[in-house]
């Protein structure tokens, strides 16, 4: 899967407001978002489908 930021750092700051947020906070939370989509992808195609639905997740 293509290396997209998908994770907005000021919102990570906001959904957690009563602690600091480190700078690789957001790095590891995108990866771990891209690995979720690609596993729920991979899901899907094995289905038959090439749509991507929530239950994949």
């Amino acid at each position: 899967m293509a290396d997209i930021d998908l994770i907005i750092k000021s919102k990570i700051k906001s959904a957690v407001p009563d602690l600091s947020v480190s700078g690789d906070v957001a790095d590891e939370l995108n990866r771990k978002v891209l690995k979720i989509l690609d596993e729920a992808s991979n899901r899907a195609k094995l289905n038959g489908r090439r749509t991507l639905q929530a239950r994949d997740l």
